[in-house]
C-alpha cells in the first residue's frame, strides 16, 4: 500500500509541505491510516485536520478520494495542493464536460493524488462506475458531522456514503470533523459502521480566540466602527440570508471598506472570484451566509463577526474557528437578539417533526450560550464533551463578570427534581416542574416529585434553565448521550443532594431591554444615544440661523438630522453630507456654520469623533429620485409619475418629501395650481412661516381639516420647503 516500505513522513512533510514538525496527534493519525486502519478524527478548525489525509495521499499509491460538502473548500485545497506540486482535482458540478473528461482520464491513469468529490457527485451512477476503475488508496470524509441528523449541517447525501464506498471496494476510511458533540460522534461512527475505529480527539480550546456576545443594537454602526479600528486586517462577517449578505457587503463598501459578498446564489465564477480576492488580500472583508458556509483556509483572519445568530453552537464554533488559525490573537464577536432565534424557529416550521425537534434543541443551546454569563470557553468545551476546570480569563464574561448570588437552596431543589423524576426529564420539563406548571410531563411524576413541585414558582423558567445549565457546567449534572436532551445526575450531584454546601451562580445577561432588530422591523422606541448637550446647543444654533434667514427652525434642519449630528459629530462638509436629511442644497445654505460649530465643540470637549460608524444607509434609491426630479422638470402629472413606477400616490409623495428634505429644490407649482386656489396657497404658506413645527396633523388642526386635505397640505409643505429651505 505504501510507496516505500519505510516512508520518512517527517522528511516528506518538510519537502512537500514545508513544515518541520507535526502538530498534536497528526503523525500518529497518519501512521494509523497508512497502516490500513479506519480512523476518526475530531479536531478543531485550524489544528491541521487536512494534513491528516493530504500527507498519506501523497505517500500512498493510488488516488485518495476526499468527500467534502463545500465547493469553496475544495477549490481552496486543490489550489494549495497544486501550489505544492501535487496533482489534485475536483469532481463536482462546477466542471464542464471537457474538464470532467480530463479529470477522469488523469485519475484512471493514476496521475491524481487527491480527488475532491462533492457528496451529490459521489451519488451519481456514472461517477460510481468511473471510480470502480480507479486505484483508490483510501477515502477521507471531511466535515463528517454532515452525516448526523443531530449535527448542525445535516446533508442526506452523507448518509449514503458508506453504501457507495462498499460498491467501490475495500480500503481504509478516515472521517474528520471540527464539530462533533458526543451524540454526533456516536451517530457518525454508527452510520459509517466505524464503531471500532480509533478515535483521535484534540482539545477544542483555542486560547488565542476572544469570544464576545453583544446585544444587537446599532449592530451595523458597531461593525463599521470595529472594522475601521482594525483597518487592513482580514475578517469574515456571517449573515443568515443571502439578502442580508448583499446588504451588509454593500453597506461596508459605501463606508469605504473593501468588502465582497459570498453565498450560494452568486454565479460560481463570481463566487470564486470573490473568494480569491479575499485570499489574495485584494479585499479586507468577506460577507457570507451561515447556511452556505465558507471553507476558506486563510490563516490570518483577525476577526469573525456574526451579524445574525447561527443555527447551532457547532456552526458557531466552526465559523469562529476560521479566525486566528496562525495562532495569533483574533476576535469572535456575535450580535445577539432573541428575535433572531424566533426567526430561525419559523424557518423550521416546514421540517419533519424529528428535524424540527432537533433544530429546536440546537437553538436552545445557542440561546443559552449567548445569554449565559459563564466563561464562553467553558461553555463551548462542555458542549463538545470536554472538561475545562478553569475560566479562560479572556472572553467578555471573564473580563466583565456578572453579579453572583448564593444558590445552595436552588441547586438542591433542581438536583432533587432530577432525582425524583428518575432522570427522565430535560431542562424545560424540570423548570416547569419546579414552577408548578401542570402538563402531561409533570403530571406523570406529580406524586413522585411532590416534594419539589411548585417549590420554585417564585422564579421564572429562564432562571431555572440558567441554574440547571450552570449545574451542568459545574459537573453536578450531565447530558445523556443516548437520549438527547435528558439530564443525569453525576456522582458529584448525588453527593450534593445528601450534603449540600455553598455554591455561587451567576445572573444571565438580559438582552431583551437593550437590543433591537437593527433591520428596521421594529417600531419600538429605544433610548436616545446622542449627546444631549450638543443636541440642545445645535437646536439653539438652528434657532439663531433660522432667525437670521427669516424662516422657521425646522426649515434649516429637522430634529432627526440634529440627533444624528449629535451622535456622530460631523466636523467637515463631507461628513455632514452623510447625515440623513442633509443634501447638497442644505449644506450650501446652512451647512458650514453647523460643522464648524461641531468641530469646535469636539475640540473643547476632547471628543473622539465617530465618523467611522454608519451614518447613512447604503440603500441606493437614486434612480427613482432622479426619475422623479426629471419628470417634475418636464411638468408630468404626479398620477402619471406614480403609474410609471408602479407606486402609490402616498409613496410618490413620500419620495418627493425625501428629495425636498435633503435640500433639493423642486418646482411643483404646475401641479399645485390645478388643485389649490392661489389665496388658499398663500394661507398655508403664511401658516408654515409662523409655525413651530411642520407636522401635518398639527397643520390640519390649525387650518381646519374641513378646508384642507392631508394631501393638499403635504404638497404645500413641499412647495414651502423648496422655496424657503432649499
Amino acid at each position: 500500500m505504501l510507496i516505500e516500505n519505510e516512508v520518512d513522513l517527517l522528511s516528506r512533510l518538510k519537502n512537500v509541505f514545508g513544515f518541520s514538525q507535526f502538530r498534536g496527534e497528526q503523525e500518529e493519525i497518519i501512521n494509523h491510516l497508512m497502516s490500513g486502519n479506519n480512523t476518526f478524527v475530531i479536531m478543531p478548525t485550524g489544528a491541521g485536520k487536512s494534513m491528516c489525509y493530504q500527507l498519506p495521499a501523497v505517500s500512498m499509491e493510488g488516488t485518495a478520494i476526499v468527500i467534502s460538502p463545500l465547493i469553496a473548500l475544495m477549490k481552496n485545497q486543490v489550489d494549495q495542493m497544486n501550489a505544492h506540486g501535487i496533482n489534485a482535482q475536483v469532481l463536482n458540478s462546477t466542471l464542464n464536460k471537457t474538464e470532467l473528461s480530463k479529470v477522469k482520464k488523469e485519475v484512471i491513469n493514476g496521475d491524481v493524488k487527491l480527488l475532491y468529490v462533492a457528496p451529490e457527485s459521489l451519488c451519481k451512477e456514472e461517477n460510481i462506475e468511473f471510480l470502480k476503475k480507479a486505484k483508490i488508496s483510501f477515502v477521507a470524509i471531511d466535515e463528517a458531522h454532515c452525516i448526523s441528523e443531530w449535527g448542525h449541517d445535516f446533508r442526506p447525501e452523507y448518509r449514503k456514503i458508506r453504501s457507495i464506498i462498499d460498491q467501490l471496494g475495500n480500503f481504509p476510511i478516515i472521517a474528520l470533523t471540527a464539530t462533533a458533540t458526543p451524540k454526533v460522534q456516536m451517530d457518525i461512527q454508527k452510520n459509517l459502521r466505524m464503531e471500532d475505529a480509533s478515535v483521535f480527539k484534540s482539545s477544542f480550546y483555542r486560547k488565542n480566540l476572544y469570544y464576545e456576545v453583544r446585544p444587537k443594537k446599532d449592530a451595523k454602526k458597531q461593525i463599521i466602527k470595529f472594522i475601521k479600528q482594525n483597518s487592513g486586517k482580514s475578517g469574515i462577517i456571517y449573515c443568515l440570508s443571502r439578502k442580508k449578505v448583499e446588504e451588509i457587503a454593500e453597506l461596508l463598501k459605501v463606508n469605504g471598506i473593501k468588502a465582497l459578498p459570498y453565498h450560494a446564489g452568486l454565479d460560481s465564477d463570481v463566487r470564486m472570484k470573490n473568494q480569491d480576492a479575499f485570499l489574495n488580500e485584494e479585499v479586507d472583508v468577506i460577507v457570507a451566509t451561515i447556511a452556505f458556509g465558507m471553507g476558506i483556509d486563510k490563516p490570518d483572519v483577525r476577526y469573525v463577526i456574526h451579524y445574525d445568530v447561527p443555527k447551532s453552537l457547532e456552526g458557531y464554533y466552526q465559523e469562529t474557528g476560521r479566525a486566528g488559525r496562525d495562532g495569533i490573537e483574533s476576535k469572535c464577536i456575535m450580535f445577539y437578539s432573541y428575535r433572531d432565534i424566533l426567526k430561525l424557529e419559523k424557518f423550521n416550521r416546514d421540517k419533519t417533526l424529528t428535524e424540527r425537534e432537533n433544530a429546536r434543541h440546537l437553538l436552545m443551546e445557542m440561546t443559552a450560550f449567548a445569554e449565559s454569563s459563564i466563561c464562553r470557553v467553558k461553555q463551548l468545551l462542555y458542549y463538545f464533551g470536554e472538561h475545562f476546570d478553569k475560566n479562560c480569563g479572556f472572553c467578555d464574561n471573564c473580563l466583565n463578570p456578572k453579579e453572583s448570588f448564593e444558590g445552595k437552596a436552588e441547586a438542591q431543589l433542581a438536583l432533587k427534581a432530577v432525582e425524583l423524576t428518575e432522570e427522565k426529564f430535560g431542562i424545560t420539563h424540570l423548570a416547569n416542574l419546579l414552577m408548578g406548571v401542570e402538563n402531561d410531563y409533570t403530571r406523570s411524576y406529580m406524586m413522585e416529585a411532590k416534594e419539589v413541585f411548585g417549590k420554585g414558582k417564585n422564579h421564572t423558567a429562564e432562571f431555572w434553565s440558567s441554574i440547571i445549565r450552570q449545574l451542568m457546567l459545574f459537573e453536578y449534572l450531565q447530558k445523556d448521550i443516548e437520549e438527547y436532551g435528558i439530564l443525569k445526575l453525576t456522582d458529584k450531584g448525588r453527593k450534593f443532594i445528601k450534603t449540600p454546601h455553598s455554591i455561587k451562580f451567576y445572573k444571565d445577561h438580559d438582552y431583551t431591554t437593550d437590543s433591537d432588530n437593527d433591520d428596521g422591523d421594529s417600531d419600538a422606541e429605544h433610548p436616545k444615544s446622542y449627546d444631549p448637550v450638543l443636541f440642545e446647543l445645535l437646536k439653539s444654533l438652528r434657532k439663531k440661523v433660522a432667525k437670521e434667514k427669516g424662516v422657521p427652525p425646522y426649515v434649516v434642519f429637522q430634529d432627526p438630522s440634529l440627533e444624528e449630528m449629535a451622535t456622530v459629530y460631523p466636523t467637515t462638509k463631507e461628513e455632514l453630507s452623510r447625515i440623513n436629511g442633509v443634501g447638497s442644497g442644505k449644506i450650501a445654505k446652512f451647512g458650514k456654520v453647523f460643522y464648524e460649530f461641531i468641530a469646535k465643540y469636539v475640540e473643547e470637549h476632547n471628543i473622539e469623533t465617530v465618523n467611522d460608524v454608519v451614518v447613512k444607509n447604503f440603500v441606493d434609491r437614486s434612480n427613482i429620485k432622479i426619475f422623479i426630479i426629471q419628470q417634475i422638470d418636464k411638468k408630468v402629472r404626479f398620477e402619471d409619475i406614480a403609474e410609471a413606477k408602479s407606486i402609490s400616490m402616498q409613496d410618490l409623495l413620500q419620495e418627493i418629501e425625501h428629495i425636498c428634505y435633503s435640500g433639493t429644490k423642486l418646482n411643483i407649482d404646475y401641479y399645485i395650481n390645478e388643485l389649490i386656489e392661489e389665496d388658499r396657497q398663500q394661507e398655508v404658506i403664511d401658516y408654515f412661516m409662523q409655525a413651530e413645527t411642520d407636522d401635518i396633523q398639527v397643520a390640519l388642526k390649525e387650518l381646519g381639516d374641513e378646508d384642507y386635505t392631508e394631501e393638499e397640505l403635504r404638497l404645500m409643505r413641499i412647495k414651502f420647503l423648496s422655496e424657503y429651505a432649499n
